[in-house]
């Protein structure tokens, strides 16, 4: 329960500030071009705060946290007294109205840059993509990729860290081949590597893109002593705690973590003693390891203490102020390209409509980044704002990016568009974006 509210939270917060973002652009630009703004509105519904400012615009904060506007005055859609008809958007030139509409989806990218900005100027703490396992007889093995060496760059990306990696592997989907370059283990030679990817299977509901590849990252090996707990576990029913390390499994010496995991694995619901060592001093627990029924294997929900990272793997991204903004930038940009791509496959049908996510994937995004920290959650919204900026341009009549259409075909014909067509194109773009809304949203009902 505490989780569902966590990932709530910080998924209203999220939208919350980005649907605020994405208003205020349209809001500051309709403003100098001298048109009248009647609301400003963060949510839908029934008002739950308001106020006004000297020029007669009122500022909600409405019930449903799912979107916002910006009412400007429009004689299409109200009657408006003959004084007021100067400040109206639809008496506006063409060429303002194209940046009135166009702003929104440009603070978005803007405010993508500033986050990122802000992230590298805080520092994230990273690790090189060293590659830890390569499974035999995989895409990765067939390629000639090897434990220890680390990835420089997938197809003239610079892949810094495995965040990198996993955003370039993305973008190669629907690729014939995925090229890397890497780093020989214990050396700084480096040698151009070929992917053949035309049978690349990736389902992201059921692994990661890596693990599809047959790679597996660079992980210090696990030891015997627990780092983490699950509450409703058998490990919690029977006493285990952290900071215990386990020394041996119903008399047999526990050697280390593999052979923990393989003897809780064949014994599922039987009842153990498992000898730890707490405070100095041995305990003997009795529990019953319990039965994961997808899988028809035994488990305690306990995580492992991890021996430390190499310093050579570890760093530190974090710059100077203008480093900082360039490199904001330049993820900001290659986050903007990757959504166009996506985009395409998606429609060329090399990317599948299972993978589009909705609200509650974004929710529970919202909730684990923000769990993780700051510079995650400002990541977070980045790669959110970003997208929210790329779909809102799609030439669909109900967002941004169809008003835009319309405007630069009155603006190459010297004509508005008529009525009529225009209306015809709502609806049809509103039946559109219901019908990708309704298969994001089955989708995350699926994954849960």
């Amino acid at each position: 329960m505490f989780g569902f509210l966590w990932s709530l939270v910080f998924f209203i917060l999220a939208l919350g500030i980005l649907v605020a973002v994405h208003e205020w652009g349209h809001f500051v630009v309709a403003r100098l071009c001298g048109v009248k703004v009647q609301r400003f509105s963060i949510g839908f519904g029934k008002p739950l705060w308001r106020t006004f400012d000297n020029k007669g615009t009122e500022y909600v904060v409405a019930a449903i946290p799912l979107g916002g506007y910006v009412k400007m005055l429009d004689e299409r859609v109200e009657d408006v007294p003959p004084s007021d008809s100067p400040y109206a958007f639809n008496r506006k030139p063409v060429w303002q109205r194209i940046a009135i509409v166009g702003a929104g989806p440009a603070v978005n990218f803007v405010f993508a840059v500033a986050a990122l900005w802000l992230m590298f100027l805080i520092g994230v703490d990273t690790v090189k993509p060293v590659i830890g396992q390569v499974q035999p007889q995989s895409i990765a093995a067939e390629a000639q990729l090897e434990p220890g060496m680390e990835i420089v760059q997938i197809g003239g990306e610079r892949t810094l860290d495995w965040q990198d990696v996993n955003l370039e592997l993305v973008a190669h989907i629907g690729d014939a081949e995925l090229p890397l370059r890497v780093r020989l283990p214990e050396t700084t030679a480096e040698r151009n590597l070929t992917l053949d990817i035309q049978q690349w299977q990736f389902n992201p509901d059921a692994e990661s893109a890596l693990s599809s590849l047959g790679l597996t990252p660079y992980r210090p090996a696990p030891t015997t002593e627990i780092a983490w707990v699950a509450d409703d576990s058998p490990a919690k029913s029977g006493g285990l705690q952290k900071g215990d390390k386990i020394l041996g499994l119903d008399g047999t010496q526990a050697e280390d973590w593999g052979q923990i995991v393989s003897f809780i694995a064949e014994h599922p619901g039987e009842t153990i003693t498992i000898d730890v060592l707490r405070d100095g001093q041995r305990r003997a627990l009795t529990l019953e390891i319990g039965l994961r029924g997808e899988t028809s294997q035994g488990y305690l929900g306990i995580v492992p203490v991890s021996e430390p990272w190499p310093e050579a793997y570890r760093f530190t991204k974090e710059y100077g102020l203008l480093t900082a903004l360039g490199q904001g930038a330049d993820k900001t940009w290659r986050l903007m390209a990757l959504s166009v791509e996506m985009i395409g496959k998606l429609i060329t049908g090399d990317v599948s409509v299972n993978n589009l996510s909705g609200p509650i994937s974004i929710a529970q995004g919202a909730g684990a980044s923000a769990g993780y920290g700051l510079v995650y959650f400002l990541s977070f919204l980045a790669l959110i704002s970003v997208n929210l900026g790329v779909i809102n341009l799609l030439p669909l009549p109900v967002l941004d990016g169809g008003h835009l259409l319309y405007y630069f075909i009155e603006l190459l014909t010297g004509r508005p568009v008529p009525e009529s067509v225009q209306e015809v194109g709502f609806r049809i773009g509103a039946a559109l974006l219901m019908i990708l809304m309704t298969v994001a949203i089955v989708n995350d009902i699926a994954r849960l």
